[in-house]
């Protein structure tokens, strides 16, 4: 079984348009996780305030699993939370290349603040301290990734070179034969 590529990082760090573009380039699946989960339960934002964030992990953790148990090997956007179980970690170690896009604390605020999108952890008005105490928070465990591309200053496009220079690098290819 060939393994995934798994984007992991904070939110509003570019997995999912990183992703995106990556499945596009190496012609692979690509599966998103929040949209995974918004297709099965409703609104990533309408599920933390109605039933909470472990049923969100719970929908996260079944959606992950189901796409690295089950399906093609692919590009996979994780959620910024998704690294915090541990039973994901073991998973993506065991059926993922892991792949962290690194962002700083103060380029995720400014995201943030450019997107639509409420993020339930951080509220209607993020701050740069609750961003940087959540991402301390996480940072360990996304530095357990097989690749890190410090993504400050650099394009979407530059991001996804980077990824597949990396896995030219490493000889992984995961398009379907």
């Amino acid at each position: 079984m060939k393994r995934h590529v798994a984007l992991v990082g904070f939110m509003a760090s570019g997995k999912s348009t990183v992703g995106r573009r990556l499945a596009r380039k190496l012609k692979c699946a690509f599966f998103d996780t929040d949209e995974l989960v918004a297709r099965a339960h409703g609104a990533v934002a309408d599920i933390f305030y109605n039933e909470g964030e472990p049923a969100f992990r719970s929908y996260e953790r079944a959606a992950l699993s189901g796409v690295l148990e089950d399906g093609e090997a692919g590009i996979v956007a994780l959620g910024g939370g998704a690294v915090t179980l541990e039973a994901n970690r073991t998973l993506l170690k065991k059926r993922a290349y892991r792949v962290f896009i690194k962002v700083s604390p103060e380029q995720i605020l400014e995201r943030i603040r450019r997107s639509r999108v409420v993020r339930p952890l951080l509220g209607p008005a993020p701050t740069l301290a609750k961003i940087r105490d959540l991402y301390t928070n996480r940072l360990p465990y996304y530095a357990h990734a097989d690749h890190v591309v410090e993504a400050d200053v650099l394009t979407s496009a530059q991001v996804t070179d980077d990824i597949i220079e990396w896995l030219h690098k490493k000889k992984i290819d995961i398009r379907p034969r």
